[in-house]
């Protein structure tokens, strides 16, 4: 059994190049699989390991200065969802690009924890609900009436707020997966003007941990092996990734060269040349 973790933290790093280094070494000696992004914003990552070294490691995160307070999302599975570990620097942990001042690490946004949610969207009201991950994400699960933004990248949710026209006097409710997005996405309303503007506490994952049953739809999608979590948060029998484009699957078929199983999705599947298991396959 492993122990997965997904984490993020604002707070400024003078030296990322150093505390990357440092950072590597310490899950290569616990020996932990997954992605670390490194920027002087802050730490953003998902990592699994054996129980007890990933406790080590969240002791060791918390123990560096400014660290302390960082909130680890905590689930177990069967198998390691990572095959190796990349730890890297970024000029940001969530890109935002021109927004550099914009600072979760000194301002924090309005926040609903998931039972409050679940009561906010069960009573309705005059709202908008945003969801602030990509399309596909989106197929997969979101909660009841919530839009989507129509936008190619992350960066560009400032222009697209722009341009809605949501009325600011309007109540907007925002979430992501893990909670990382909406910490800048709600300071860049506020910015516009929008002062009602609440984030979910944790995500949809701290959501369905507290609200397995609440008013989420489908599956949340993870960036890792088990492509989604259901809403008990365990790895999705539905979802797998596309060999052949990355992006979630749920067509199953019997690859045409070497005839073993495999998940394509809908778009591949149309393609006589990707009817297959891998690439490798298909070429």
């Amino acid at each position: 059994m492993h122990k997965v973790i997904l984490y993020y933290h604002f707070y400024p790093i003078k030296d990322p190049g150093r505390f990357r280094d440092d950072h590597r070494r310490q899950c290569e000696q616990l020996k932990l699989s997954g992605r670390v992004y490194i920027a002087r914003e802050g730490i953003n990552g998902t990592l699994a390991g054996t129980e007890d070294n990933i406790v080590k490691y969240m002791d060791y995160v918390r123990s560096i200065s400014g660290f302390a307070r960082t909130d680890f999302k905590e689930d177990a599975c069967a198998d390691n969802p990572f095959r190796k570990l990349i730890v890297k620097t970024r000029p940001e942990i969530v890109t935002l690009k021109s927004r550099e001042k914009i600072d979760p690490a000194r301002e924090t946004g309005k926040r609903l924890m998931p039972d409050e949610w679940r009561r906010r969207l069960e009573a309705g009201g005059d709202f908008v609900l945003l969801d602030t991950r990509n399309r596909y994400e989106w197929a997969i699960g979101h909660f009841e009436g919530a839009v989507l933004p129509n936008i190619e990248n992350f960066y560009d949710f400032p222009r697209w707020v722009d341009e809605a026209g949501i009325d600011r006097d309007k109540t907007v409710l925002m979430y992501c997966t893990g909670g990382i997005r909406c910490e800048k996405a709600i300071i860049a309303m506020e910015e516009q003007g929008y002062e009602n503007v609440f984030q979910l506490e944790g995500g949809i994952l701290a959501y369905l941990e507290q609200c397995p049953e609440g008013s989420f739809e489908g599956e949340c999608f993870v960036f890792d092996k088990r492509v989604a979590v259901d809403q008990h948060l365990q790895p999705s029998q539905t979802y797998g990734i596309c060999p052949h484009c990355g992006d979630p699957g749920t067509l199953k078929i019997a690859c045409e060269r070497c005839k073993k199983p495999a998940i394509v999705c809908t778009g591949c599947n149309g393609k006589e040349c990707h009817k297959t298991c891998s690439k490798n396959c298909a070429h």
